[in-house]
């Protein structure tokens, strides 16, 4: 994070995690919560049984960090967060989306045409991608200010339409081929509405986080990374951006990937 005071405002940094209770999202709130350009941390999580150490790390951290509430897939529930957040700052500088859908006791990744079910398909794409463009509708208020921002979502490689070779993992690779769309879609509006902020997609690499446990034999050596490594490489991603490269998808190394 050597180049974070190159976000800094008069006041400090205000970020907003979406997804911080547990993986990348927690990982980033750790993270910033140790850096001393912060002045403001809100984070998102779903369920208060599924957050603990968020939790935790709120009762630690009082004047810092604000924990919400969200389902992201609700849309009224993002404005209750938005309302509540405008309420303690003026602006927003930073805000990663870092929920993300694979599989769960009920989900799991299509193989095949024969596997693709209507209201699976539906569940990726409202977690994966809807969510997303959803958040930017109601925090653009937030990000009309004069100082460098970011709003970046944390997307996936076999979201990329170029780049898919094995096919398989329709409502996932499909669900974050959407997700870039929107995040495109993002940038190109906010540059007419708040030219100061910086919209991207980022792919993290293959994180040792639940989503990825059940698949990670198939990693090879030195691939697998750790929450710290992975969240550590993506703010040097971020410390690199510039204007211009709003609107684009990049890599854990900073290396630019095709839609």
């Amino acid at each position: 994070m050597e180049k974070m005071e190159d976000w800094t405002s008069r006041d400090g940094i205000n970020g907003l995690i979406i997804g911080a209770n547990g993986g990348i999202g927690l990982g980033f709130v750790k993270k910033l919560l140790n850096s001393p350009e912060i002045n403001q941390i809100f984070a998102t999580y779903r369920q208060p049984e599924s957050a603990n150490d968020l939790l935790a790390l709120e009762k630690q951290y009082p004047d810092v960090l604000y924990c919400l509430p969200v389902d992201i897939t609700k849309e009224e529930h993002i404005a209750q967060a938005v309302t509540k957040i405008r309420e303690q700052v003026k602006s927003l500088h930073l805000v990663i989306y870092c929920v993300g859908l694979l599989h769960d006791a009920q989900l799991k990744p299509e193989k095949s045409l024969k596997h693709i079910q209507t209201e699976p398909l539906l569940r990726y794409f409202s977690v994966n991608s809807v969510g997303a463009v959803l958040l930017a509708k109601h925090l653009l208020p937030l990000f009309r200010h004069q100082e460098k921002s970011l709003f970046a979502a944390i997307s996936a490689k076999v979201g990329s339409i170029e780049d898919n070779r094995l096919g398989g993992w329709y409502g996932y690779r499909a669900s974050k081929a959407a997700l870039n769309m929107f995040i495109r879609n993002i940038a190109i509006e906010y540059r007419r509405s708040s030219p100061q902020t910086i919209v991207v997609s980022l792919h993290p690499g293959t994180t040792d986080t639940p989503l990825s446990q059940p698949f990670q034999k198939n990693v090879p050596a030195g691939k697998l990374f750790s929450v710290d490594r992975t969240v550590t490489q993506l703010l040097t991603v971020i410390d690199n951006l510039t204007a211009e490269d709003s609107g684009s998808f990049f890599s854990w190394d900073g290396t630019p990937l095709p839609w």
